[in-house]
């Protein structure tokens, strides 16, 4: 089972920092997804900082329209695709 997230905090240059609950943490630069209608609101960064975990789905969010799957996010920090992951968690 992939760790859960356990803090989140937005950072400059629209990067957020991310523990997990086995102590993986890292920054994560997510100025690449700028550009994409669906994270406009980014450019507001009173809204970006307002960055959390969803409680229910421990998504990383910023409001009901912004979501990103903490797994995928998770794998990144580890530098894993899911198989690689999947083959050492075996």
């Amino acid at each position: 089972m992939i760790a859960k997230p356990i803090q989140v905090n937005a950072l400059e240059n629209y990067s957020i920092w991310l523990k997990y609950s086995d102590n993986t943490e890292g920054k994560i630069n997510l100025s690449h997804l700028l550009g994409k209608p669906i994270f406009n609101n980014w450019y507001n960064i009173d809204f970006f900082n307002k960055v959390h975990i969803d409680m229910e789905t421990f998504a990383i969010a910023w409001d009901e329209n912004i979501e990103l799957c903490p797994n995928s996010l998770y794998l990144t920090l580890k530098g894993l695709s899911f198989e690689q992951w999947k083959s050492k968690n075996n």
